[in-house]
């Protein structure tokens, strides 16, 4: 499989962006990769790059888009913190990424088991990663069950997953409310703007 140029770039619509990044998790899934040489995509690549897609998504060791979503060099723009949400500096690299270099697709993914939304759960306190988790905790509050306090904590696995699909919710949110450009961009259908959630316990991703 050859990296994509300038004129397969254009050819893609925000509908085949989404779903190249599906088949390629259905051939992750099942283990049938594509077929890809990527030194040759790293001198295909050399002059310069015509990703498709942009992925926003977690540090977890465990979540790799380029791996997940069976991509090779030069496909797509990843963007990799823990709690996958938005600031001022991930927005600009979106609105590089759409507007200047071509992607037609952006996709907020969050996780099962997300370490960093178990913190949030937690109201976890610590040096540097208390700012980042306070960022996390509107999505907490914002997932009204279970009522029971004690069971709104990380040893609830299926509140955990409630709040990080709220995450990813609300950071989409934010893409749009605090990004005129994007927002422009996906009013006229050049981009779409799409959330999943990858399960880690069998490697599928579920698109909403």
């Amino acid at each position: 499989m050859k990296a994509h140029t300038k004129e397969t770039q254009a050819a893609m619509t925000p509908q085949s962006a989404l779903q190249a990044l599906k088949d390629g998790n259905s051939r992750f899934t099942s283990g049938q990769m594509a077929s890809r040489d990527l030194n040759d995509q790293v001198s295909d690549t050399s002059s310069g790059q015509y990703p498709f897609a942009t992925v926003l998504h977690c540090i977890d060791s465990r979540v790799s888009a380029e791996l997940l979503f069976d991509q090779g060099i030069g496909d797509v723009f990843s963007i990799r913190i823990a709690g996958n949400f938005v600031n001022d500096d991930i927005l600009g690299s979106m609105e590089f990424a759409c507007k200047l270099a071509g992607t037609k697709l952006v996709v907020v993914l969050g996780h099962t088991a997300c370490g960093a939304v178990k913190g949030a759960c937690d109201h976890a306190r610590l040096g540097n990663l208390t700012t980042l988790i306070n960022k996390l905790e509107p999505a907490v509050a914002a997932v009204t069950e279970p009522t029971d306090e004690s069971l709104r904590n990380s040893g609830n696995i299926s509140f955990v997953n409630e709040v990080a699909k709220k995450n990813v919710e609300m950071t989409m949110a934010n893409i749009r409310s605090k990004s005129p450009i994007l927002k422009e961009m996906e009013d006229n259908g050049e981009i779409a703007v799409v959330g999943g959630m990858y399960h880690i316990e069998d490697g599928s991703v579920t698109f909403y």
